[in-house]
C-alpha cells in the first residue's frame, strides 16, 4: 500500500479557505442572530407566542395569512427579529459563488480554460438563481 500524500491545488486550498471562513463566520451570525430573536431585543414580524397557529400552514396560506414578503422582499424587514435570522442564512447560501469567484483569478492565471468555463458558468447559474428571475417549481 502507497501512503504517498496528495498535495491539494492552489485553487483547492483557496475555495477551502474561503469555505471555511464563511461557514465558521455564518454559523456564528446565525448563532448571534438567533438569540436577538429569541430575547426580544427586536419586534419581530411574527410574535414567537403566535408561531404554533402557523406551524402547520402550508407555506403559501403563511405567506397569504400574514402578508409575508417573499423573493428577496425579506430585506425590507431585517429589522425584524425573525427576519434578521435570514442575513447569516444568505450568507450561507452565498458561500459557493463567493468561492468560485475567489478561484476564478488563478484559473485564469493558470490558462485552465475548460475549469475557468466551468466557474464562470457556475457563478452565472448561481447568481441568476440568486437573483430570483429563473422561476421553477411550485414555489
Amino acid at each position: 500500500m502507497s501512503h504517498e500524500k496528495t498535495k491539494a491545488s492552489e485553487e483547492q486550498m483557496a475555495y477551502a479557505g474561503v469555505l471555511n471562513i464563511g461557514m465558521w463566520s455564518g454559523l456564528a451570525l446565525l448563532i448571534v442572530t438567533f438569540f436577538v430573536y429569541i430575547s426580544g431585543l427586536l419586534p419581530s414580524f411574527v410574535p414567537i407566542d403566535d408561531l404554533p397557529k402557523y406551524w402547520t400552514m402550508r407555506v403559501h396560506d403563511f405567506n397569504a395569512a400574514l402578508h409575508a414578503p417573499t423573493g428577496w422582499g425579506w430585506t425590507a424587514f431585517i429589522g425584524n427579529g425573525d427576519y434578521l435570522n435570514f442575513v447569516p442564512i444568505a450568507i450561507l447560501a452565498g458561500l459557493t459563488l463567493l468561492c468560485y469567484l475567489v478561484i476564478l483569478p488563478i484559473l485564469i492565471r493558470k490558462k485552465d480554460t475548460s475549469y475557468v468555463v466551468i466557474a464562470v458558468v457556475e457563478v452565472l447559474v448561481l447568481a441568476l438563481a440568486a437573483s430570483g428571475l429563473l422561476k421553477v417549481g411550485g414555489h
